[in-house]
C-alpha cells in the first residue's frame, strides 16, 4: 500500500520502520518520523503518548506481522511450492533490494534488538514477538508442504536466524554473496526434511510392497 494511502498513525509507524532498518533506533528521532510519514509534529504525541519507546515498539511489530504477511505472498507465487523454494524466495526480496537500490536498509527487527535489547524491555519483548509471529508463519507454511510438523518450528528458526546473518554479511561487504550463499546451501538440507516425513515404501520387518 503506497504511503499516501496509508492513515498518519500508519503512515509514521511505516516510516518509523523504515527509518529504523537504515539508521537503527538511536538516530531515529521523532521528527524525522513526522516529517518522512509527513504528518503534523503535534499528531506524534496524539497517536503515541508513550513517546518513541511506543512508536518503536509498534514499528517492531509492524515489521513482524509484514514479514509473516509475505511468507504467504511468496507461496502464492510459487507454482510448486517446496521449502527450498520458499527460502530462495524470502532471500531474493533482499537481492532484489540490494541489487537496485544498495546495501543501506537491513531488518528493522534485527535492529531494534541490537540497539535495545538491553536497555529498553518493551522494545526487547516486541522484537521477540515479532520474531515469533515470522517464525510461526514460516513453519505453518513448511507443515502445508510436507515438512512434520515436530520440526517444521526448527526448520523456520534456522531460515529466520539464516537469512538474519546473511543480511549482516551482505551489508558489511557490500555483496549478496552471502545471501545467494545460504540459499543454495541450506535449500536441499530444508527439501529433505518433507523427502524424509514420506512413507518409505517399506513393509514391517523389511520387506518391500510385492514382494512379500
Amino acid at each position: 500500500m503506497a504511503k499516501a494511502e496509508r492513515g498518519p498513525r500508519e503512515r509514521m509507524v511505516f516510516s518509523a520502520a523504515q527509518l529504523i532498518r537504515r539508521e537503527g533506533v538511536a538516530s531515529t528521532g521523532m521528527r524525522e518520523v513526522a516529517v518522512d510519514a509527513e504528518a503534523p509534529r503535534g499528531s506524534l504525541q496524539h497517536y503515541f503518548p508513550g513517546g518513541k519507546t511506543q512508536l518503536v515498539d509498534e514499528a517492531v511489530g509492524w515489521a513482524g506481522g509484514y514479514a509473516a504477511d509475505r511468507v504467504a505472498r511468496f507461496l502464492a507465487a510459487l507454482p510448486e511450492p517446496t521449502p527450498s523454494r520458499l527460502f530462495a524466495a524470502m532471500v531474493r526480496q533482499w537481492t532484489d533490494e540490494y541489487e537496485a537500490a544498495g546495501f543501506a536498509g537491513g531488518c528493522p527487527v534485527a535492529a531494534a534488538t541490537v540497539d535495545c535489547a538491553e536497555s529498553v524491555s518493551s522494545t526487547r519483548e516486541a522484537a521477540s514477538a515479532a520474531f515469533a509471529t515470522w517464525t510461526g508463519a514460516v513453519a505453518q507454511a513448511l507443515t502445508g508442504m510436507g515438512v512434520p510438523e515436530e520440526r517444521a518450528g526448527a526448520l523456520a528458526t534456522l531460515m529466520i536466524s539464516t537469512l538474519e546473518g546473511a543480511i549482516l554479511l551482505a551489508r558489511a561487504e557490500r555483496d549478496v554473496r552471502a545471501l545467494t550463499t545460504v540459499a543454495r546451501e541450506l535449500g536441499p538440507v530444508l527439501d529433505a526434511a518433507v523427502r524424509c516425513s514420506k512413507p518409505s515404501g517399506r513393509r514391517p520387518g523389511g520387506a518391500t510392497p510385492g514382494t512379500a
